[in-house]
Formats: C-alpha cells, sequence, structure tokens
C-alpha cells in the first residue's frame, strides 16, 4: 500500500486564473506523472481555503479570509488526489456557509474529507479506507485559530492530545495502520516547537505509525522515533504568495509512504511551486536534502531546538509587545477608574489577545516572550 501526502493548497493569482480557465495541466502535469510513475494507491492534499458558491461573508478574525471556486476541487482531482484534509486554520473563512459549500462540493467530486465535522464531536471522526486488503485510519486536526468546532457549531478538529490518544486507541483497534495529519506550527520558521515534537512524539506513544504536519509555509525535518516516521513540516503544495519567487515559500515536498508487513519505508519528493512560474515543478532531491539533513539535525539535539526556537521567538518581541502595551501611569489610571477617560483597549486588541493564547503555536511565542520580560527586567528592544 503507497500513501502519498502533500501540504497546503490554495489557488490564488496566477494559478486561480489557469484553475478558472481549466488549465489544470499547466499547473499539475508533473504530480499527476508523479503519482502514476510511482504507483501511489492512495493520496492525500490540504485543502487550505474554502469553495465559496454563495454569498457568505467573511467572518472576523486575524490574519487574511482565504477562498476559492468548484474548479479548484476539479482541479486536484485531476492532479490524482482522492482525499483532502480540512483541519485547518482557514476552513471557516466564510462561516458555515463556506464550510458546507466545500464539504458538498468536495463529496460530490468523490473525495473523501476528514478533519471537519458539524461540531466537536463529529469533527475528530476518523476517516477508514480501505486500501487493497489493509485498512487505513487517517486522523486530521489542526492547533487553536478561528476555525475550529466546538460543542455547538461547525469547524475543524482542534489539537487535542487526550481526544487524539482516545482517537489513535480507537482507530488502532479498526485499522491496520495510523497516519496523523496536523495542521499548526510557526509561519515561516522551518522548526517545530518542542511542543510540537513532544506532543507527536506522544501520537506514536499512543499508537500512531506516522504523523505528518503542515501549515509553516516552508518545509521542515523529519525524524523516525521509534522506528516510525514523524515529519515536522511539508510545506506549501500549492500557494501562490504574490512577487515571492525562490523563497522557502515556494519549496516544499510531497511523502511517500509504503506499508509493508511489520515496517514502514518512507521517502519525499521535492518541488518548486508557484515561483517563476505558475505551477509545481518536481525537482531533484539533492535541491532541498541539505537543507532537509540540517534541520533533522537540530530537531534530533532539543537543547540546540530550544535554542532556536528561543531566538525566533525572540525575533518577533517587539510586534507583540507593542500591540500589547497601554499608557501606563497614575494619571491615565486615575482617569480610567473614574470612566472620565476610553480605555484603549480595543476589540482588535482583545481579538488579538485571544489570538495569541488560543492557538497552541501563537502562546508558545508569546509565553517566552513575557518570560523573557519578567526575568530580565523590562527592556525596549
Amino acid at each position: 500500500m503507497k500513501i502519498l501526502i502533500a501540504g497546503d493548497y490554495c489557488p490564488n493569482n496566477r494559478v486561480a486564473n489557469l484553475i478558472e480557465n481549466g488549465d489544470y495541466e499547466i499547473i499539475f502535469s508533473e504530480i499527476k506523472e508523479a503519482i502514476e510513475e510511482k504507483g501511489i494507491d492512495y493520496s492525500i492534499v490540504n485543502f487550505e481555503c474554502p469553495v465559496v458558491l454563495s454569498n457568505a461573508e467573511p467572518i472576523d478574525k486575524i490574519g487574511p479570509n482565504l477562498k476559492c471556486t468548484s474548479k479548484a476541487v476539479d482541479a486536484i482531482k485531476y492532479a490524482g488526489f482522492n482525499c483532502v484534509t480540512l483541519a485547518n486554520n482557514h476552513i471557516l473563512d466564510y462561516g458555515v456557509e463556506g464550510w458546507k459549500d466545500t464539504i458538498n462540493v468536495c463529496s460530490k467530486a468523490g473525495l473523501d474529507i476528514v478533519g471537519v465535522g458539524n461540531d466537536l464531536t463529529d469533527s475528530h471522526r476518523i476517516l477508514y479506507k480501505q486500501i487493497g486488503d489493509k485498512i487505513l485510519a487517517i486522523i486530521n486536526c489542526c492547533e487553536h485559530e478561528f476555525s475550529v468546532a466546538t460543542e455547538s457549531s461547525a469547524g475543524a478538529n482542534p489539537l487535542n492530545p487526550i481526544q487524539q490518544y482516545y482517537d489513535i486507541q480507537k482507530a488502532r483497534d479498526n485499522a491496520d495502520y495510523v497516519l496523523v495529519v496536523v495542521h499548526g506550527g510557526h509561519e515561516g520558521y522551518q522548526l517545530p516547537s518542542v511542543r510540537m515534537v513532544d506532543t507527536y512524539r506522544f501520537f506514536i506513544d499512543a499508537g500512531a505509525d506516522i504523523v505528518v504536519n503542515h501549515h509553516q509555509h516552508c518545509f521542515s525535518g523529519y525524524e523516525v522515533y521509534k522506528n516510525k516516521p514523524i515529519f515536522y513540516g511539508i510545506g506549501n503544495f500549492c500557494f501562490e504568495r504574490k512577487n515571492v519567487v525562490n523563497d522557502i515559500w515556494n519549496y516544499g515536498y510531497m511523502v511517500v509512504l509504503e506499508f509493508i508487513e511489520g515496517q514502514i519505508l518512507f521517502d519525499y519528493i521535492p518541488y518548486k511551486q508557484c515561483s517563476e512560474e505558475p505551477k509545481v515543478k518536481i525537482i531533484l532531491k539533492d535541491k532541498v536534502s541539505q537543507r532537509v539533513e540540517t534541520l533533522n539535525e537540530i530537531i534530533n539535539n532539543r537543547d540546540l531546538l530550544l535554542k532556536n526556537n528561543e531566538n525566533f521567538y525572540l525575533k518577533g518581541e517587539k510586534y507583540i509587545l507593542i500591540g500589547l502595551e497601554p499608557i501606563k501611569n497614575r494619571i491615565y489610571k486615575s482617569l480610567r477608574y473614574r470612566n472620565i477617560l476610553k480605555s484603549f483597549f480595543s476589540r482588535q486588541f482583545y481579538k488579538l489577545l485571544y489570538a495569541f493564547i488560543n492557538c497552541e503555536s501563537h502562546r508558545d511565542k508569546f509565553l517566552l516572550i513575557l518570560k523573557n520580560k519578567y526575568i530580565n527586567g523590562y527592556k525596549d528592544r
């Protein structure tokens, strides 16, 4: 049984124009060939934006509201994909209407869906897929942003290691192999946090056979933990960023897994996407392998990983703290207590604070920055 897993797909700019014209082969001809030549039995991609067919309004959130048309689904069907993971931070960008449109269009196209539901309980439903004489269980979840389901509302399956533990146990009892796909991490940063490493290793300890992560818009490294592979970031699959060329944004890789009795063989197929040309172009492995090996070395050295994490977090310190620092003096406090002066805290401030605290990766950075402030004393950077 051979499985292929790809990262974030969001057709926009030049790619969106080609898709609307039905020119799928310009974008995905090399991917289609690779899936066929490798003898892939089942292929999975993260569908990073909702299909919007109606007049749905964008939700109020931090970050961009993404969307696409139904032709975006036709394009990945052309490329050879069989399944979409929908637990990501954009699936609710156009509310429940956009979420429903996405579910309906993908289902009508014959794509399997995992990672979303009508409510919290429904969202962590496991996808079981019979492939040949084996059953593959797929669990898909994402870090907490503005897209996650609640007890009473639809959305993505939130990252919750306790819930994922029970889901993995259940999947272990009903399938031959268990795949966990997580959407999370720090955008533009090619390493996982220590929390991510601990969490994904825990998923292996709980019974998963492989863990694959995406979201960072750049590829990361991987490790083999207890003979099971963990990929900490596979990059954008097809996601154009205007005027961004030859950047880490433009490179990624697809993971190829072969499940054989008693072992899991794995490889990766690197590509360059939406750079000089609006397409996903497969490249030689040596174009990225040296960087992957460097990242792997850091991942396997906890002290070095911690140091890299802290350096990355502190680079964003000023951006975060500027958004949180109100005026503080005795006169200001007196006027505020007497309701003479209105609060400097706007609704936008509380929304930003919520985003920092609610999302696991944002919270990692936020806590380190606050810790640095109280330990080292106040010092404007």
